[in-house]
C-alpha cells in the first residue's frame, strides 16, 4: 500500500441537462496520489478485473476499474513510458510497456514483477508496439524512423524496416482480423501498410503509403472487418481511410472548428482519441478543452462527412488537459452494466476520474477508495515537521 500523506475528495454535482445530449456527472472529483504528475494512458484487462495507469514518474500503477481500489505498482523504466497494453486471451495477466529508455517490458499484473525485457539499443526509443503474425508472437516496435520486428518466443530481433519513414514512428498496429497486415504512422506525415506474411524486408514488405500531410499522433481501426482506419494528427486534424483500397474516406482539416461549433461550451482545444463501437458501427472523436471538459462528437465519413453535436459531455472532474479515456461502456451516453460506471479518465492535472451515468441506480455511490487518493512521498521532499 502507498503511504497516506493527504486526501482530497471534492463532491461535485453534475451540471444540469439543458439540451438533448447526455451529460455524465462525476460524483467525486479525486485528487490522486499522482500529485503534480501526469496521467499518460489508462488501459484495462479484457475481463475488467484490473486497469493500468502509466504516469510521468516512469511507473505504472494498477487499480480495480469497478471499485477504484489500488492494486500495486510496476517500476523499472528509467524514461517516459510511451504505450501500455494488456495481453490477449493467451496471456491476460501480462502487462506490456514500452519506453524512451529503449526497452519493451512485460509484467505479471498479479505479482507486479517484470517477467521479460527487450532492449532495442542505446538510441532506439520505443514509441509504440503491436503483436501480430500467424501465432500472435510477431512483435513490431515503432522507433526512430525504424520498425523493428521480434520473435516474442525467442526474444530475438528478426527484421528491421528503415526506408519507409524518415522520422519517429509514433504508431504501429497489426490490423485486427488481418494479423499479417501492419500499419505504421510517423511524424513524417506518412502511414504505411505492410504485409508481414513472408520475408520482412524493405523491398518486398511495403504494400502502400498514405500521405496524411502532417505528423500523425494516433490511429485505429473501424468497420465490420476493420477495413478502415481513423487518424488523428498532432495539429488536431482527423481523417478516415480505407487501408485496403489506399484511399481517403474523409478528411477533416478543420475538425476542431466543426466540433466547437456543435456545442455551446468552450472552444475544443485538442482531441484526446477516437472511439469506435462495433455494436453500432459508429465512430466518435473525443474532444476536450484546456479546462478539463470533454465530449464525444459523432463522426460521419464518406460522401456526407460531418462532425456532429456531442452525444455525451463530461464536465466537473478535470481541471487540466485530459490525456486518456478508458470507456467501460462501448456506447457513449450509456453506462455499462458494471455498477453504472461509464469509464475512467486521466490527465495533466494528476487526477484519475471515474464517471457515472446520471440515470445510474448507483449514482449516489462514492467510487473512491482510500488508496486511490493517497499521495506517495516525493523523493528528496523535506520533512513536514521542522524541529525549528
Amino acid at each position: 500500500m502507498e503511504n497516506s500523506e493527504e486526501m482530497e475528495v471534492e463532491e461535485v454535482k453534475p451540471p444540469q441537462n439543458s439540451t438533448n445530449f447526455k451529460r455524465f456527472g462525476l460524483k467525486n472529483s479525486i485528487q490522486t496520489n499522482f500529485g503534480d504528475d501526469y496521467v499518460f494512458q489508462i488501459v484495462s484487462k479484457d475481463d475488467r478485473t484490473a486497469m493500468a495507469v502509466s504516469l510521468s514518474t516512469n511507473a505504472v500503477k494498477l487499480y480495480s476499474p469497478l471499485t477504484g481500489q489500488y492494486i500495486g505498482e510496476c517500476k523499472g523504466h528509467s524514461s517516459t513510458i510511451n504505450e501500455i497494453c494488456f495481453g490477449g486471451p493467451s496471456s491476460p495477466h501480462v502487462l506490456y510497456s514500452c519506453s524512451s529508455d529503449c526497452t519493451l517490458r512485460a509484467w505479471d499484473s498479479r505479482s507486479l514483477q517484470q517477467v521479460s525485457c527487450i532492449s532495442t539499443g542505446s538510441s532506439e526509443e520505443v514509441f509504440s508496439f503491436s503483436f501480430g503474425g500467424a501465432g500472435g508472437n510477431l512483435l513490431a516496435t515503432g522507433c526512430k524512423s525504424q520498425i523493428l520486428f521480434w520473435d516474442w518466443r525467442t526474444m530475438k530481433q528478426t527484421a528491421c524496416l528503415e526506408e519507409s519513414h524518415m522520422d519517429d514512428v509514433t504508431q504501429v498496429r497489426f490490423v485486427p482480423g488481418h494479423q499479417s497486415k501492419l500499419v505504421s504512422a510517423s511524424v513524417d506525415g506518412l502511414m504505411c501498410l505492410f504485409d508481414t506474411s513472408g520475408d520482412i524486408n524493405d523491398d518486398d514488405t511495403l504494400v502502400s503509403v498514405f500521405n496524411v500531410g502532417t505528423s500523425v499522433g494516433k490511429m485505429g481501426f473501424l468497420g465490420e472487418t476493420n477495413q478502415k482506419l481513423w487518424c488523428l494528427t498532432h495539429i488536431e486534424t482527423l481523417s478516415v481511410w480505407d487501408w485496403n483500397d489506399a484511399r481517403t474516406e474523409s478528411n477533416f482539416e478543420d475538425a476542431r472548428t466543426l466540433a466547437s461549433d456543435s456545442w455551446t461550451l468552450d472552444h475544443v482545444d485538442y482531441f484526446v482519441d477516437c472511439h469506435y463501437s462495433a455494436e453500432e458501427d459508429r465512430l466518435w472523436v473525443i474532444g476536450g478543452t484546456n479546462a478539463g471538459t470533454f465530449g464525444y462528437f459523432p463522426v460521419k465519413y464518406g460522401s456526407k462527412s460531418s462532425i456532429g453535436s456531442p452525444e455525451a459531455i463530461f464536465q466537473g472532474g478535470h481541471t487540466g488537459i485530459v490525456r486518456s479515456v478508458l470507456p467501460i461502456s462501448s456506447i457513449p451516453g450509456r453506462a455499462s452494466k458494471s455498477r453504472g460506471i461509464f469509464g475512467w479518465t486521466g490527465g495533466e492535472d494528476g487526477r484519475l476520474c471515474c464517471w457515472l451515468s446520471d440515470d445510474s441506480t448507483d449514482a449516489k455511490h462514492s467510487w473512491v477508495s482510500g488508496a486511490l487518493v493517497e499521495k506517495s512521498p516525493k523523493i528528496g521532499r523535506k520533512s513536514r515537521h521542522s524541529p525549528y
